[in-house]
């Protein structure tokens, strides 16, 4: 079974010992961020530092200035915590210890972006903007995103990509200190917020039959409630009781063909500059309407569209059986990576992770991610170690 491990190329530069101590956990792939959010990463064996901080959303390679020419919406270099080539350095050291290295792409998630064109961000019903989440209903973001994965993705000598945030991004995010945990918004609450209300996706909700302003108000009236401690819990059954089937029925539609058609035209771009054979995953959620970086997607379509998904399976693999169904179904040959955090201190649980990827491949998991090689301490990655010896 194939096994990839995340990597960032600051874990890897400046650490000779970096590449053979990833080949050594009996990986046979990493998955390397050539495009990533801003974050805050510990480097618990390299020789150099110990917190790399990348202030904001970046790209970790040289961009091509003719393809950017001209445009409002581009990306943004890396500071100096990937200067250069960081991506293109990194991927040559890991290839040189035997290891297939594939892009890791982070799209629909961009503080900077949303800072530098407040416009292109999205507005809840209370017209409060969220920075970290461009709206994938606006053409020029649409066009930008396609851009940047086609150009990311499609790193010299990488054999596939993994693309992260296709689709729509929402409240749910840990942005800086966050402090909105006190009122427990629930699924259906969490989607009511992360409802986009900019110009583009007022034309979308109209073409649904809907007044933008209207909705705007039924969903502060149904949220007023939640925000007093009211449950707003139950999935898809909870939105509908909050905001009435009819008109939750009409957003999902709105926000589901945004969706949907983002994912066809990334992957195209992907597929247009990439070579013949080159890999396309997509890090997903079987919940259409499910926001995040794990973007929300129908399975038998995306499985139609790329040649796999990458699914969350740390809190139980459950999330797998749609997916699984449709290859059943049709999609025969795709690939369903079951993806585990093996980091103990942000949730993993190393030491169940045998019978973890056991459960996921009786319920379909093709392949395995392990997030996250160079966040992980020595002890974890000692039981990850032991795991894939026996799993040869």
């Amino acid at each position: 079974m194939r096994t990839s491990a995340f990597l960032y190329p600051w874990d890897v530069n400046g650490d000779p010992e970096a590449a053979s101590r990833t080949a050594a956990l009996g990986v046979r792939q990493v998955t390397l961020a050539s495009a990533y959010h801003s974050t805050r990463a510990a480097t618990p064996r390299h020789p150099r530092h110990r917190i790399v901080t990348a202030s904001h959303a970046a790209v970790l390679y040289p961009v091509d200035e003719a393809r950017w020419q001209g445009s409002a919406l581009r990306p943004y270099p890396a500071g100096d915590w990937a200067p250069g080539d960081a991506y293109g350095e990194a991927a040559a050291t890991l290839a040189g210890a035997g290891l297939d290295v594939h892009t890791w792409v982070v799209l629909a998630h961009n503080s900077r972006m949303g800072e530098d064109h407040p416009s292109t961000s999205v507005v809840n019903a209370y017209g409060d903007r969220y920075p970290w989440a461009p709206c994938v209903a606006q053409p020029a973001t649409r066009a930008y995103l396609a851009d940047l994965a086609a150009e990311a993705a499609v790193r010299p000598g990488a054999a596939g990509t993994e693309l992260e945030s296709l689709g729509w991004y929402g409240l749910a995010h840990l942005h800086a200190h966050d402090k909105i945990g006190g009122v427990a918004l629930g699924d259906a609450g969490q989607y009511l917020m992360s409802l986009c209300f900019c110009a583009a996706c007022g034309h979308g909700y109209g073409s649904q039959g809907l007044d933008a302003e209207e909705l705007a108000a039924a969903v502060r009236g149904a949220l007023e409630p939640v925000w007093r401690g009211a449950p707003s819990d139950g999935g898809w059954t909870g939105v509908e009781k909050l905001l009435g089937a009819e008109t939750a029925g009409a957003t999902r539609m709105w926000r589901d063909g945004v969706a949907r058609s983002l994912q066809e035209e990334v992957v195209s771009a992907v597929r247009a500059a990439a070579p013949a054979g080159f890999q396309v995953l997509l890090h997903a959620d079987p919940v259409s309407y499910h926001c995040g970086a794990n973007a929300g997607a129908d399975p038998r379509h995306i499985l139609s569209v790329a040649d796999g998904v990458v699914v969350p399976c740390t809190a139980g693999a459950g999330p797998l059986t749609p997916f699984a169904e449709a290859v059943e179904a049709g999609a025969r040959g795709r690939v369903l990576a079951a993806n585990f955090t093996v980091v103990s201190g942000m949730g993993g649980r190393p030491e169940t992770l045998a019978a973890d990827v056991a459960h996921a491949v009786g319920l379909g998991a093709t392949e395995l991610r392990l997030y996250h090689a160079g966040l992980a301490s020595e002890r974890d990655l000692e039981r990850v170690r032991e795991v894939l010896a026996r799993l040869g």
